[in-house]
């Protein structure tokens, strides 16, 4: 569904993103690790189109991001981190005009709405303007806006961000409940969320990648670890 190959990208004298290749399949959930500054954010702005990379590529069910961006964003749905939206819209608003972006119109453009509201129980803030939010709801909205045209490819950046635990469940359990019928890229800094919902795990440090791996391929590498201390491991190149 998804394919990296040799992505790299340079700012200045820095290497954010060094050569990283990797694929995604359907239904896999991938967690895509690495600590603050490793590269994870340009990897995925280069993925979705929204930064060109210095070489190297990605497709998306086989179209090519350098060659086509705007049939890759179709196919794509994408929640940067800190998600931007228009403050003064209402969140019913905002994901109409969204759904009018995406080319649904009338009644498609309604179901698609209600849908995506249904999914990331919006519903009792529909009509409060995002400025209002809390940030707990303010990262639902960007996590609706981002299924609201139904993608068969998710890249998910810190999608549970700002929520509080209660709400980090329900969106862990959405992205599973989906999961089946997506590819989909999570990059998080909670490693319990790995353990909960990823099929994969890549680790880069650096802008390099340095694992590839199932969560129970990681955690064999040091019997009795905790996932966080064979992180920690990994970007130090200690295992």
């Amino acid at each position: 569904m998804i394919e990296v190959k040799g992505l790299a990208k340079s700012f200045g004298a820095n290497r954010a993103v060094d050569g990283v290749t990797f694929s995604v399949k359907k239904g896999e959930v991938l967690g895509f690790l690495g600590p603050n500054g490793a590269g994870k954010s340009t990897t995925m702005k280069m993925i979705t189109g929204f930064l060109r990379p210095d070489s190297g590529t990605a497709t998306v069910e086989g179209v090519d991001v350098l060659e086509d961006p705007v049939s890759v964003k179709r196919k794509l749905g994408y929640l940067p981190e800190n998600a931007p939206a228009y403050p003064e819209m209402t969140v019913g608003e905002f994901l109409g005009f969204i759904g009018e972006v995406r080319g649904f119109s009338g009644a498609a453009r309604l179901e698609r709405v209600e849908r995506a509201i249904s999914l990331t129980h919006l519903g009792a803030v529909r009509h409060q303007t995002v400025d209002t939010l809390s940030k707990g709801f303010k990262q639902r909205v960007g996590f609706a806006q981002a299924l609201l045209h139904d993608p068969p490819a998710l890249v998910l950046d810190e999608p549970t961000d700002g929520l509080d635990p209660n709400q980090k469940n329900e969106v862990r359990l959405l992205i599973k409940s989906m999961a089946a019928q997506k590819a989909v890229v999570l990059s998080t800094h909670i490693l319990e969320e790995v353990e909960a919902i990823c099929t994969r795990v890549i680790i880069i440090s650096r802008g390099r990648l340095i694992a590839d791996e199932t969560p129970e391929e990681l955690l064999a590498r040091k019997p009795g670890a905790r996932m966080d201390e064979i992180f920690r491991s990994l970007t130090r190149g200690d295992v």
